[in-house]
């Protein structure tokens, strides 16, 4: 009985898992949206490790980045963390160098415009 147990248990936490480790069509649309609204920064320059990159190469690796993590990637908020944010090689932050010159992290970056899309969302 307590090796039925066990097993029901480990079923449940393989299950819960596996059904979040697939972002589900609200989330997937999200992480779109965030790839997108890098992509259409025109005239930005995208720092990763010391390297500029325009908004389309940017968004490419964004994309890259992504299929890369995987199952891991259940969230845009996941998304974020494990691909927007920072270099997985050297784990310095991304920059965005708008074309007047302010500087911000990718990641405050697509913070704000998931804010933005979730307020969306609401109404």
């Amino acid at each position: 009985r307590a090796m039925r147990s066990v097993l029901t248990v480990f079923a449940l936490a393989v299950f819960t898992w596996t059904a979040a480790a697939t972002p589900s069509s609200v989330e997937a649309r999200k992480i779109e949206h965030l790839i997108a609204a890098v992509a259409q920064l025109e005239n930005a320059k995208f720092v990763r490790n010391g390297a500029a990159y325009d908004a389309s190469k940017a968004a490419d690796h964004l994309r890259l980045k992504l299929r890369e993590a995987g199952e891991r990637v259940a969230t845009a908020e996941d998304f974020i963390r494990l691909c927007g944010s920072r270099s997985s090689v050297s784990g310095k932050a991304y920059e965005i160098v708008f074309d007047d010159g302010r500087r911000m992290t990718s990641e405050a970056f697509l913070r704000a415009k998931l804010k933005e899309l979730q307020s969306s969302y609401e109404h």
